[in-house]
């Protein structure tokens, strides 16, 4: 099996398949309500849609990278105050969180495995390390949602 579908069936299984931790994404949030997921714990720490946002923002930022452009990232680090908190508003996060899924999806099938030695010039680190980079940031994120799902 080539790296690019070995690193995409990881992807995948943290997303909504049957990863080794025995949480994913979609079934960390599929019984979250907007108002949920908007609801401020702490006033120090993000709601679990301000990480959702986070995690759609870094995705793109990240699928961008690996495909040859130079993104520069924002001070506020993709971390923006919701402004409409309608269950509405809410289902569209989580769908743009799916379609991030299958732009990745479709970006490593495509996906040469020569290319993962490549450098990202700003920062000197390979793609390699920057698609396993993006699977890490979403796990990590993804502990964060289940904790605040806890204190909910």
């Amino acid at each position: 099996m080539s790296e690019n579908r070995r690193i995409s069936n990881l992807y995948q299984s943290i997303y909504n398949g049957d990863p080794w931790l025995e949480v994913t994404l979609v079934d960390t949030l599929k019984n979250v309500r907007a108002e949920q997921a908007y609801r401020k714990i702490n006033p120090n720490l993000n709601t679990i849609w301000e990480i959702v946002n986070h995690l759609i923002q870094w995705r793109r930022n990240i699928l961008r990278r690996v495909q040859g452009e130079t993104v520069i990232t924002p001070d506020h680090n993709y971390f923006v105050p919701i402004l409409d908190s309608s269950e509405a508003a809410w289902e569209q996060s989580l769908q743009s969180l799916e379609k991030s899924q299958e732009f990745w999806n479709s970006f490593l099938e495509d996906f040469d495995d020569s290319d993962l030695d490549k450098i990202y010039p700003s920062n000197g680190h390979t793609y390699y390390e920057h698609i396993h980079g993006i699977i890490q940031h979403d796990v990590y994120h993804l502990g964060q949602i289940v904790i605040l799902k806890k204190l909910l």
